[in-house]
């Protein structure tokens, strides 16, 4: 066994006596389980006017877009979703890309820089971390969601081009952010917030416009979006939005814009149909808060400013237990454990789904209640 094959084995026998261990776990396409662990909010992936508008363009399209978006990778499909998601979140220009991690990466690694200073929240979401570090501007970490340590960095940056990064909501906890405080200092200090509306796009805010959106921001000049169109949107791909002078620099300076190979046509032309599919029915989001807030009174949790529900565990063997045990009865939710969390505790994250009907719903909210009422006494009598 080479060096490299033992530093390998010893490093997966690590994870495993911390309970750190993950695998891949391939799904079938007729999978019965009831999902609280995916990221489709509004159940819109598998909507038929979706299947029909990505599958449509992938026969007429093709199964790739060819090449990147500077060379012939641009189709009128992603000019169709540019428009349409700029004028539902109320800014002026949209750029999309094959992926939100991408759309984060883009934004920052493009508007900041060695000369820069990058303001992040502790939990803000890895793609922002690796945003942050692969600009190689000085990155000054600040505790969660304080307005008052982000005022004092920015006070301190003196005339340095400063960025600040968010969340709207936060991935992991499923709290907001103080979007209103935030763009009142950065305004003051002339710094640019980034605000990452992954988990607020679609579910957040009048008819899903997002938390910027709902807090009158979306054209506020200090502010920047980024979203995916992963997760309420149920295709595949991310966008930046802002200014049409920001979309113009990022397409001739983000360099995982510029040298991807530009989104799909199928997701593309999915993520333009899900998109008409909220504007058609806007109440979509407010079975997603009802259920959410139902779920979080039954698991003793505080209530989530959108989709992603938190459920603290005693430990990580305890959090994988309890997905193990809820699985068996039929149920899928995530379990996040260190280092996803930045906080170091173990939890179970639970999605409100409104792909759903009641009865299903009702018994996976049983479930998981039950489950997770055993695993915490477990915990307490081992601990």
């Amino acid at each position: 066994m080479s060096g490299w094959d033992g530093w390998l084995a010893a490093q997966r026998a690590e994870r495993e006596r911390a309970g750190l261990q993950r695998e891949l776990r391939p799904r079938p396409a007729d999978d019965e389980l009831l999902d609280l662990a995916g990221n489709d909010y509004l159940g819109l992936r598998r909507h038929l006017e979706v299947r029909r508008a990505a599958a449509a363009a992938g026969w007429e399209w093709g199964a790739g877009s060819g090449a990147s978006r500077l060379v012939t990778g641009t189709t009128t499909l992603h000019a169709e979703l540019e428009r349409e998601l700029a004028g539902f979140t109320g800014r002026e220009s949209a750029l999309v890309l094959s992926t939100g991690y991408q759309a984060n990466l883009a934004a920052v690694t493009a508007l900041a820089g060695k000369d820069a200073l990058v303001v992040s929240d502790a939990h803000a979401h890895a793609s922002l971390i690796d945003a942050a570090r692969l600009s190689r501007a000085a990155i000054e970490v600040v505790a969660h969601n304080d307005v008052a340590a982000i005022r004092a960095a920015l006070a301190a940056a003196g005339s340095r081009r400063t960025l600040v990064l968010t969340e709207s909501i936060f991935s992991v906890l499923g709290d907001a952010a103080p979007l209103p405080e935030l763009a009142a200092v950065c305004a003051e200090h002339d710094a640019l917030l980034v605000v990452d509306e992954a988990h607020g796009l679609g579910v957040a805010g009048s008819g899903g416009r997002g938390l910027v959106h709902a807090h009158g921001l979306a054209g506020h000049p200090h502010v920047v979006l980024t979203a995916t169109l992963s997760k309420s949107f149920g295709a595949m791909g991310g966008a930046v939005l802002g200014s049409a002078a920001l979309v113009d620099h990022l397409v001739n300076r983000a360099r995982p814009f510029i040298f991807d190979t530009a989104l799909a046509p199928a997701p593309t032309a999915g993520a333009l149909a899900a998109l008409r599919v909220l504007r058609r029915e806007p109440e979509l989001p407010s079975l997603v808060h009802r259920r959410g807030a139902e779920l979080a009174a039954r698991l003793g949790v505080p209530p989530s400013a959108g989709a992603v529900l938190s459920v603290p565990m005693p430990s990580p063997r305890c959090a994988l237990a309890a997905q193990a045990a809820v699985l068996a009865a039929g149920v899928r939710v995530g379990c996040f454990r260190p280092p996803s969390v930045p906080d170091g505790v173990s939890r179970l994250r639970a999605t409100t789904s409104a792909a759903l009907d009641d009865a299903d719903w009702s018994r996976a909210v049983d479930v998981l209640a039950r489950v997770v009422d055993e695993e915490r006494a477990a915990g307490r009598r081992t601990a």
